[in-house]
């Protein structure tokens, strides 16, 4: 089992930033992309960023040149850095990682962490 804890969501104004941080602890080993989704009320989950292992990242196009993702293998350790925040990315932002082990793929997802951008 993988444990994901995240932190760094709050209140920020339009234009601001906030840094999302999710810390992967237990059975780290295999983890193979680490990524943030999104998700509001009433509408499906969405993907934001994803990261590989050797550190290529992937976009949504709508924080494409806002938000830049990173991790730290040494840590186990996926970062957010969301800049120019506007009001629709207000959601739930969760952490997962996809991890490869004896053949299997495994999927785990954090518990959260709210993400509010006011106007």
């Amino acid at each position: 089992q993988v444990q994901l804890e995240e932190s760094g969501g709050g209140l920020v104004q339009a234009g601001g930033s906030l840094r999302l941080s999710c810390a992967a602890s237990g059975s780290i080993f295999g983890i193979v992309v680490m990524g943030w989704y999104r998700q509001v009320p009433g509408k499906q989950r969405e993907l934001v960023a994803t990261i590989s292992r050797d550190g290529t990242p992937s976009y949504a196009d709508s924080v494409k040149g806002r938000f830049i993702i990173s991790r730290d293998n040494a840590k186990n350790t996926a970062y957010l850095q969301m800049n120019s925040l506007k009001p629709e990315d207000t959601a739930v932002y969760y952490c997962t990682v996809n991890r490869i082990w004896s053949l299997k793929v495994e999927d785990y997802w954090g518990q959260g962490t709210q993400v509010i951008v006011s106007v």
